[in-house]
């Protein structure tokens, strides 16, 4: 009988997630039929689930109609610098407040975490007149050199907890062979580190990849616009190329679909890791 109701219950239990993922799998289902109809197809009532006939050609507009190549290599040059300066400055800013003993470092970390509680929009103009009285506007400046300044606070804060979970008999022998602190941190600290800086990368990425109102803001230059405003180049005031929007928004998402399906093993394992120790 306890078998019978075990299996019950984990029946119940896969037919509750199955259905939970259809609804999440819903929308990007939407996206790959969309992206393969023309316009008089996708919004037909009701609606057609498969394309009759598959409209390929909405893949290779994106680069016939815009320089949509370019926005790629725009978008890797920001990405790129923004993960080397997050990754860079987050994990010797962790390492700083979870290992290292200096007068007010707690209060500096609690300050530091109260910066969390102000809204990006509060921030947003006083940034954009200091960047512009630099003259830095229209580059790539305002968008990359502020992750090399701590790389983030919430990577700062998920770096610190899982670096306090190290057990610090570590850092002793270090000292008792006749190390220093970069001798822990790069020889000790980072390897045993690697799922929890995979984490802050994965997070870093996307939320690069996917930024629009930064790049919205700082970029007035066409040829250095980024795909997520390039994607905006589809739509206009009065008709949108809905097809071709959906083809490239599906070109777009696909990266970030297949990075996290190669790390997420890692990423979860990471993601468990966080967090364990106040």
């Amino acid at each position: 009988m306890k078998k019978r109701g075990w299996s019950w219950n984990r029946a119940l239990l896969y037919t509750v997630l199955i259905v939970g993922s259809l609804f999440c799998m819903f929308p990007f289902y939407w996206l790959v039929r969309s992206s393969m109809m023309d316009l008089s197809q996708i919004f037909l009532i009701p609606p057609k689930w498969i394309p009759e006939p598959f409209v390929f050609e909405n893949f290779l507009q994106p680069f016939e109609e815009l320089s949509f190549g370019r926005y790629f290599v725009n978008t890797f040059i920001v990405v790129a610098g923004t993960l080397a300066g997050v990754l860079l400055s987050s994990t010797i800013s962790a390492y700083s407040f979870a290992r290292m003993r200096w007068k007010g470092r707690d209060k500096v970390f609690a300050l530091l975490l109260s910066s969390m509680m102000l809204p990006f929009a509060v921030t947003l103009i006083p940034s954009f007149i200091g960047w512009q009285a630099l003259g830095m506007v229209n580059s790539y400046v305002p968008l990359v050199l502020p992750s090399f300044f701590g790389g983030g606070v919430f990577n700062i804060f998920l770096l610190r907890q899982f670096y306090m979970t190290l057990p610090r008999e570590l850092d002793e022998a270090v000292f008792v062979d006749g190390g220093n602190h970069f001798t822990i941190f790069t020889r000790i600290i980072l390897p045993l580190s690697r799922s929890a800086i995979l984490v802050i990368g994965l997070f870093t990425f996307l939320n690069t990849w996917n930024d629009f109102m930064g790049p919205l803001v700082y970029l007035n230059d066409e040829s250095k616009f980024t795909l997520a405003i390039g994607l905006q180049q589809f739509q206009g005031i009065y008709s949108a190329q809905w097809g071709v929007l959906m083809a490239a928004s599906l070109i777009v998402v696909l990266p970030a679909i297949v990075l996290f399906a190669i790390g997420q093993k890692y990423f979860m394992e990471g993601i468990a890791l966080t967090g364990i120790k106040g």
